[in-house]
């Protein structure tokens, strides 16, 4: 078996964090069910409201500083703010949700994490 691959290129790439191989996504932003190179099962893993509570943050940040910059350097009538910030929210949800998504996955196989345990 090879070794594992980074954080970063598992991510980037939505392959699997054990093998490198396997595809992580069925569709965009279905999970699969597990790899079809390695066998490895995403059904143990759970990102929950992480990755778009992180895209919200992040781009939220970038658009309205971007958009504040804009206004006081150019000061443009609103509709210009409309027809910039729109198309780039979209975008840049769709860019970063994929990815972050299969970030935290990755980051969670890596540290072997899961549900708490209570012992009996």
């Amino acid at each position: 078996m090879s070794a594992s691959p980074s954080v970063f290129t598992a991510s980037l790439l939505g392959r699997c964090p054990r093998c490198g191989r396997g595809a992580l996504f069925n569709g965009y932003l279905t999970i699969a069910p597990s790899c079809e190179a390695c066998g490895l099962d995403f059904a143990t893993f759970d990102v929950g409201d992480g990755a778009p509570a992180l895209v919200i943050l992040v781009v939220g940040a970038i658009v309205c500083g971007a958009a504040l910059w804009v206004e006081f350097t150019y000061s443009p009538p609103l509709w210009v703010h409309a027809v910039l910030w729109t198309p780039a929210i979209v975008i840049l949800t769709f860019v970063f949700l994929r990815v972050v998504k299969a970030f935290l996955l990755v980051v969670q196989y890596q540290q072997r994490a899961g549900e708490g345990k209570i012992a009996d």
